[in-house]
Formats: structure tokens, sequence, C-alpha cells
């Protein structure tokens, strides 16, 4: 549809939604989703919130260390996702209301879902249930602050630091995944032997043909390397939360 009016033509221009002309992606199309508030940062969004709980249902429908390969590499895309849909928001001029809610709950649910799996196929270490609680329990405090300020909950806006804390938490569940695959491999290349056989491959007494040497390492560094990123984010964590109550403290006040 054309128009001869010129301040017509303006205004249509100036109302218009501007998007990136990608080559891959029509810009028409862009402008659509963003109508409807479905945009494709929102959708990556949504579809890392559904994968949260596929983490969990990879060691109900799935043996190990199939189980951790698959939780790993769907945990490793979805953070690739948080990533990825902040980066083309931001780019294509698409940040919505939408996305600003899913995002950070999608990171929760992921973070949450992940670090129960893990506690539960674990030993209950105190070293590990430690930061993973103080990591639930910040993430269970500032969501009910946010719920409690309503509308004034854009007080509490994410910072740098808790973007890092978000990162550091997803790298450190990777690589704590990623000690369940070498354990389990472990394993399995050890049925059939007894424990002095094992020491003796070990301690280099017989050919390590099965690796047996690095699994075992690759699981320890795993796990010992996991760990230490995980009570860095557990810092973090708390620092954060820590802010954002200090930044809700006046609107908690009663008025007198």
């Amino acid at each position: 549809m054309t128009t001869s009016n010129p301040a017509d033509y303006r205004n249509s221009q100036e109302n218009s939604i501007i998007v990136p002309m990608l080559p891959f992606y029509p810009a028409h199309k862009v402008a659509n989703c963003k109508a409807m508030n479905w945009t494709i940062p929102n959708i990556l969004t949504a579809i890392r919130l559904v994968a949260a709980p596929m983490v969990a249902l990879m060691f109900l429908y799935f043996t190990r260390p199939y189980a951790d390969w698959f939780a790993l590499v769907l945990f490793v895309s979805a953070a690739f996702t948080d990533w990825l849909d902040g980066y083309l928001a931001r780019s294509w001029r698409q940040e919505t209301k939408l996305g600003a809610m899913l995002d950070p709950i999608a990171d929760k649910a992921m973070v949450v879902i992940a670090l129960m799996v893990i506690i539960g196929f674990s030993s209950w270490s105190g070293w590990l249930v430690l930061p993973a609680t103080v990591i639930l329990f910040r993430e269970v405090f500032v969501s009910g602050l946010r719920e409690f300020l309503g509308e004034t909950a854009g007080t509490l806006k994410v910072t740098k630091l808790a973007k890092w804390k978000t990162t550091l938490q997803m790298v450190a569940i990777a690589v704590l995944f990623s000690q369940g695959v070498f354990e389990h491999y472990f394993g399995m290349s050890i049925m059939g032997m007894d424990e002095a056989m094992v020491n003796d491959v070990l301690l280099g007494g017989e050919e390590d043909y099965l690796g047996l040497g690095w699994k075992l390492k690759g699981a320890q560094w795993a796990g010992q390397i996991g760990l230490i990123l995980l009570w860095i984010a557990a810092a973090l964590t708390a620092i954060t939360g820590v802010d954002y109550f200090r930044k809700a403290i006046p609107y908690l006040k009663d008025d007198k």
C-alpha cells in the first residue's frame, strides 16, 4: 500500500519496527514475531525452560553413563542458549517483558534441577551439599522478594555480578556432570577385575590397555575442579543475594 502524502509516509516510517536485514531470517518475520512477543530469543528461552526437567528425566529413562552424557549435552546446550538468546535479543532489539520474565526462571530451573540430580547421585558429601544449599536458598529468597515487591521489583534488576554468578554455576554443574561420565566409564572398564588387578594396572605393573589411569584422573580432576567452581559460585550467589536484600529494604518498611 502506498501513500502520496509525505507526512503520512514519514509517520509510517517512524512507527515501523527496525530490524537488521539478516540473510537467514527475513526482517518481516522478525517484526511479526515481535508483535506476538514470541521472538526467536524468547523461543530459545522457552526451550531452555522445557529442557530443565529433561535433565532429571534422562536418569529415569536411560542407564548410566548414557544418562550422564545426555544430561551433560542437554545442560551445556541449554547453557549456550542462555548466552545466545540474550545476544540475539540485544542485536535484534527484541528485548521484551516476556523474555525478561522467562529468562531468570529458566536459569533458576536449570541450576536447581541439575543440582538436585547431582546431589541425588552423589555420596551426599557436605562439601557438595553446603554450596548447593546456599545457591538454592538464595534463589528461593530472591524469587520471594521479587514476588513480594510486585511492580517495584524493577529495583532488583539483574546485575553483572549476578550474570557472572549464573555463568559460573552452569560451568561448575557441567564439570560435575562430566565427573559422572568419567566415573562410570572407569567402573565399566574394571568390571571382572579384582582390586589387586586394578591397583596393579594403576601403579604401572600391568599395561593399561583400557585407559584406567586417565579415566580415574578425569573423574578426580572433574570432581575437584567442579567443586571449587561451585564454592566460588555459591560465594557470588550469597553476595548478590545480600545485595538484592539491601536494595529491597526501603520497600519492606511499614508506613507509619
